[in-house]
């Protein structure tokens, strides 16, 4: 395995730190200062409009797609540090780059499974950045860690399909320029193999009966950044059968096919919420006193930032090897590794955060610092994507079925 940035990845890196530096730092504090003059806090700043320009011309444009005819070509280690990157900002720098969820996965969705005329339709808008997306799985009355839960129907009647049901935590439905959901429901609920009763299917957002009901609050943010996290309602919502993305009963098979690539972008950007919460804590130890001296020689502020600093390299390592097992290997041959960074990482970064915000005292669970939001957004990965007790639950079984 060598890690050692390429020259192109080299090439990125360098174009993308200096964005960061240049742009998207400096565009954080005008995003906070022109959402609250908008006339809906779910419309987009002018900023970051002028940042998705810049980064387009830049070429900083979907690096997370490896497929060259719609993104950058790059494998999942080449991606890898550039997620990392993104995360130190992550309200501003994914969307900038359109490299954010949920438009990265249902993009990859579209490339891979989609048929030409939807993804004249859908795709291109969207690697565009014209218009955003949204995926509707996870269910308020379900167990939705189980996908095979899921309750909302999609039953065939003529040339249309109907869904019903009721999603929430729908990231970025409440976005006025999200214009399509991928809605992932039961075609088949009496069907013998469990993993092929659903299907997905695309329902624009203005079809009759699709109602977005309200913003679900993330430890009482609403996330307008990333188009919030919605309650939607499908009312018997009628599409035509064409919008079957693949086949009926392939619904779970995307839905695995989807979730690999985006838990390494997660988990990189995770690394990157780290490195800024460990610079925010270095520069205030440096700069703040207490009992008569600084921060910085208080022992316990040592080994909070040690801590983090062998932390976040053991993460680097295993996140990096995972892109690399994926890129050589594919997505079940690295099976192992994939659920072990959704474990870790979420948790590791959500206690290097937390150290950060006890040594900012008040400040740190303030507006004044991103480490609140940086926390929730952390916490929420231990969630979203699959509950850690899950991945824990597979991941001991495959170790156990090793002596059986």
């Amino acid at each position: 395995m060598d890690f050692a940035f390429d020259a192109r990845t080299e090439e990125l890196r360098v174009k993308l730190l200096a964005f960061m530096d240049e742009y998207v730092y400096p565009a954080e504090q005008v995003a906070h200062e022109q959402r609250a003059r908008l006339a809906s806090p779910w419309d987009t700043p002018q900023v970051v409009e002028d940042l998705k320009a810049e980064a387009r011309r830049q070429g900083l444009w979907n690096l997370f797609l490896p497929d060259a005819e719609h993104g950058a070509g790059l494998t999942n280690l080449q991606y890898a540090p550039l997620a990392e990157i993104t995360g130190r900002s992550p309200q501003l720098a994914p969307t900038a780059t359109n490299c954010a969820a949920p438009d990265t996965g249902n993009m990859e969705v579209l490339a891979q499974f989609a048929d030409e005329g939807q993804k004249k339709q859908w795709l291109e808008p969207l690697l565009a950045g014209e218009i955003r997306s949204a995926f509707a799985m996870t269910e308020p009355d379900v167990a939705s860690s189980d996908a095979t839960n899921i309750t909302t129907h999609i039953e065939r009647d003529g040339d249309e399909y109907v869904i019903t049901g009721r999603k929430w935590y729908i990231s970025g439905a409440m976005n006025p320029d999200c214009k399509i959901f991928i809605v992932m429901g039961k075609t088949d609920p009496d069907g013998a193999d469990i993993r092929r009763q659903q299907s997905m299917v695309l329902v624009p957002r203005d079809t009759p009966g699709v109602t977005v009901d309200r913003a679900m609050q993330v430890f009482g943010y609403e996330d307008h950044y990333h188009g919030g996290h919605a309650e939607v309602t499908f009312d018997h919502a009628r599409v035509p059968v064409s919008n079957l993305i693949g086949e009926e009963g392939g619904g779970f098979a995307i839905a695995q096919a989807r979730l690999g690539p985006g838990r390494i972008h997660h988990c990189m950007r995770l690394i990157g919420m780290a490195e800024r919460a460990i610079e925010l804590m270095c520069r205030r130890a440096v700069s703040r006193e207490a009992f008569g001296k600084a921060l910085a020689q208080q022992g316990v502020v040592h080994n909070w930032i040690a801590d983090a600093r062998v932390t976040v390299e053991q993460l680097r390592l295993l996140v990096l090897k995972t892109a690399w097992l994926m890129d050589t290997v594919g997505n079940k041959g690295a099976h192992t590794e994939i659920q072990a960074i959704k474990i870790a990482t979420p948790r590791a970064v959500v206690d290097i955060i937390d150290r950060a915000i006890q040594l900012h005292g008040a400040g740190g669970v303030s507006q004044d610092f991103p480490l609140a939001e940086l926390y929730a957004g952390a916490r929420t990965l231990m969630i979203a994507d699959g509950p850690d007790e899950v991945h824990q639950r597979s991941l001991a079984r495959r170790e156990i079925k090793k002596y059986l």
